[in-house]
């Protein structure tokens, strides 16, 4: 008993302290400009210096560029727009949106995934909410705002205790939030932070929206059972019998209008993944690469993130009219103009972080930190599963301070990305081991952006509940998402199994 009292105080201590850290932290925003200054003046330092280095398997002499100079403050200002503008990130994502945000506006997500988990088998239905949270990554903040609340009611109408439906559906949408088996918006904004890194060395690289499909679509069962089974086997056993006077709210059948709705959206998307499939399978298909007739280098999976707008775009609307929530051309427009103005943290974080970026970029200091970082870790002489395993449990501990996925890789990408590309692993492999660790801490972290909703919920079952109670809920999913996912990882790069199309292991 006294081993459990000082174990439990320990964790508690510990994620005090660290709720305590992360609290003290500046806003995303104020860190990417704070960090934008620190480049500019850590430039003039380290110039001061006779300092330069060797680009390995060149001839090419690195030195440092001042940016604390006239020239300097020139380039800053005549690059600003364009540091913005040109960022790879930001178009994908806004892109990505606006056909996201006519599937959500229509009613055509939320009443998915309702169908879903209303109509989940019992013996099933851990299981269902799990991967529905999962799958709901793809239109972002829907399953923390509908999932999670709904799979507590769910659980409360079988019998079981309403906070195990929390989270379990909490653990799918943010623990397994990288996972998928469609592409989401995640997917292209994180690849164009990871190409934008990947230039420092190779100002030619390319890294698209689907480098990590394959892993990640295999990455979605595994996340699932390992989600049912802690429920099942750890949360539910804990959390015993609901006792609780709460009102729960009567979880209402699908409407005749939102089931033809349903219809018709799926036969939007049957004709549109037809529509794809003539395009891609015939030898002379017209999404196919003209010259080389490759489906790697075609337009559609250099243009995905095209599809994803269309397909989304494409079968809101078909929902849309079917459930009569969309009337006229003014309700697609309005969904589209709520899911712009929803963005606009985004696009002044984005603003920053392109600056921020850029000014790394300028110095070369991005390359000097690559290439001292890699020989130090070549002389280390831990192979690729070490490394590998180092760098996701860095990522793991960084997302308990920095929440946002988008602002962390950032800052990390333009370090990591060159240093491991050096030592000979592709930028899709660093990004993948990334999207591990900055998902698998996101239930356990007060930094992440939806935790005080959660514990909200929460609190509808239980009034007493706070941050602690939240935490020790989610702690089992947590250590065994990161066990579980870190050896799939370790099994794929064993195995030389491709993570997306195109998307090598190694350069």
């Amino acid at each position: 008993m006294k081993l459990k009292i000082s174990s439990g105080k320990i964790l508690t201590n510990l994620l005090s302290k660290i709720e305590s850290v992360g609290n003290k932290l500046p806003h995303p925003i104020t860190l990417f400009v704070l960090l934008s200054i620190s480049v500019i003046f850590l430039s003039w330092f380290v110039s001061l210096f006779d300092f330069s280095i060797t680009l390995p398997g060149t001839n090419k002499i690195i030195q440092p560029v001042n940016l604390l100079t006239i020239d300097g403050l020139h380039k800053i200002i005549l690059n600003l727009v364009t540091n913005f503008t040109s960022f790879a990130p930001l178009g994908t994502v806004l892109v990505s949106l606006l056909g996201i945000a006519v599937a959500e506006r229509s009613g055509l997500i939320g009443t998915a995934l309702r169908l879903v988990v209303i109509k989940a088998p019992q013996k099933f239905l851990t299981f269902i909410v799990v991967f529905a949270g999962i799958i709901s990554n793809t239109a972002s903040e829907i399953g923390y705002v509908l999932l999670v609340p709904l799979s507590a009611m769910i659980f409360f109408e079988a019998g079981r205790h309403p906070i195990a439906g929390l989270a379990a559906a909490f653990a799918g949408v943010s623990g397994g939030y990288s996972a998928n088996i469609l592409l989401g918006t995640i997917d292209p904004l994180l690849a164009g932070l990871t190409q934008e890194a990947a230039r420092i060395i190779d100002k030619n690289y390319e890294v698209n929206a689907a480098a990590n499909y394959y892993f990640m679509f295999v990455s979605t069962f595994f996340i699932a059972i390992v989600g049912t089974y802690v429920t099942e086997k750890i949360t539910i056993p804990r959390l015993g019998k609901f006792e609780g006077e709460t009102q729960i709210e009567e979880i209402k059948p699908l409407t005749k209008e939102e089931k033809r709705g349903l219809i018709y959206a799926t036969i939007s998307l049957i004709v549109f993944a037809g529509i794809i499939l003539a395009g891609l399978i015939p030898e002379n298909g017209f999404l196919r690469d003209l010259k080389t007739k490759s489906i790697l280098k075609s337009p559609f999976l250099s243009g995905i993130v095209a599809f994803i707008f269309l397909g989304g775009f494409i079968s809101g609307i078909a929902y849309g009219i079917g459930a009569k929530t969309i009337k006229n051309d003014k309700d697609v427009i309005n969904g589209m103009d709520k899911s712009m103005s929803a963005l606009g943290s985004y696009i002044v974080l984005v603003f920053f972080a392109a600056q921020f970026v850029a000014f790394f970029n300028w110095t070369n200091l991005g390359q000097i930190i690559a290439i001292e970082g890699a020989t130090l870790l070549k002389s280390s002489g831990l192979g690729p599963i070490p490394l590998m395993i180092s760098f996701i449990l860095i990522t793991a501990f960084f997302n308990l301070f920095i929440g946002s996925a988008s602002a962390k890789w950032a800052i990390m990408a333009p370090i990591f990305v060159p240093m491991f590309m050096l030592l000979g692993y592709s930028p899709e492999l660093i990004q993948a081991a990334y999207r591990v660790g900055d998902s698998v801490t996101n239930i356990i972290s007060p930094m992440m952006s939806y935790f005080a909703l959660i514990i909200a919920f929460i609190n509808k079952y239980d009034s007493k509940a706070g941050i602690g109670t939240l935490i020790a809920t989610m702690l089992p999913y947590t250590i065994s998402f990161l066990i579980v996912w870190t050896i799939l990882f370790i099994i794929w790069i064993s195995t030389g199994l491709p993570l997306g199309p195109g998307a090598k292991l190694f350069i």
